[in-house]
This record gives structure tokens, sequence and C-alpha cells, in this order.
């Protein structure tokens, strides 16, 4: 499990520059500032999440039956795709009331964090 994590992380993080650079590049013109602010946003928590991704597959390495690790890298995966996505697809398309979806994705962030930190430390080992 902990090889899909790192695989996901490293992939995730692949999209981000690709994805930040678009931004930068081609959006630029294209976009309102709002939108662009919108779309900067969701690329800068993607790769915070695709860093994360990367740190429960190396955790897990270490702490390889922890579920709630798992439940963690599964919450990064969704907060990347609701909030992220969603940020990515108001900004493309102008769609606003896609909104409703983003906090979604900042709960299953703050809670694979919370998952993390509850594993690592209920799990001592090392």
């Amino acid at each position: 499990m902990s090889r899909i994590f790192l695989a996901l992380g490293a992939f995730n993080a692949f999209l981000c520059v690709a994805l930040g650079a678009m931004g930068a590049h081609g959006l630029k013109a294209m976009l309102t500032p709002d939108m662009l602010a919108n779309f900067q946003t969701g690329v800068q928590y993607h790769f915070y999440h695709a860093l994360g991704l990367i740190l429960v597959g190396l955790t897990l390495e270490r702490l390889p039956t922890v579920r709630t690790l798992k439940l963690s890298g599964i919450l990064m995966c969704m907060g990347i795709l609701f909030f992220s996505g969603t940020l990515y697809v108001i900004s493309l398309t102008g769609i606003r009331g896609l909104g409703m979806v983003a906090p979604l994705g900042g709960l299953s962030y703050m809670g694979a964090w919370l998952l993390f930190t509850y594993a690592v430390w209920k799990n001592k080992q090392g």
C-alpha cells in the first residue's frame, strides 16, 4: 500500500507542476484575476497534499498495518479531487455552483491530517 501512495503522490506532484505552468503561462490571459487566483489556490493545496501522499507512503513503510494511515491517504486523494478539482473546474468554466463541493474537499484534507496525527502518535514504533 505504501507504494500506491508514493506513486499517487509523485504523479500528483507532476500534475501540480503541469497545472501550475498552465496557469502561469496559458491561462493568465484567459482568466480574470479572481479566477486565476482560484486556480492557483487549487494548485497550491493540490501540491501540499501530493507531498502529503508521499509522506503517508513513507510512513506506511514504517507502520504498514496502521489502517488510519491508509484512510489518511484516501482522504487526501478525496481532498485533491473535491477541493482542488472543484477550484480547477470553477476557474475554467465559471460554474460557481460547484463551489458547494469544495468544503467537502477541505474537510477531507483536515480529516486526513487529523488521522495522520492520530496514527503516528498512537503507534510509537521505532
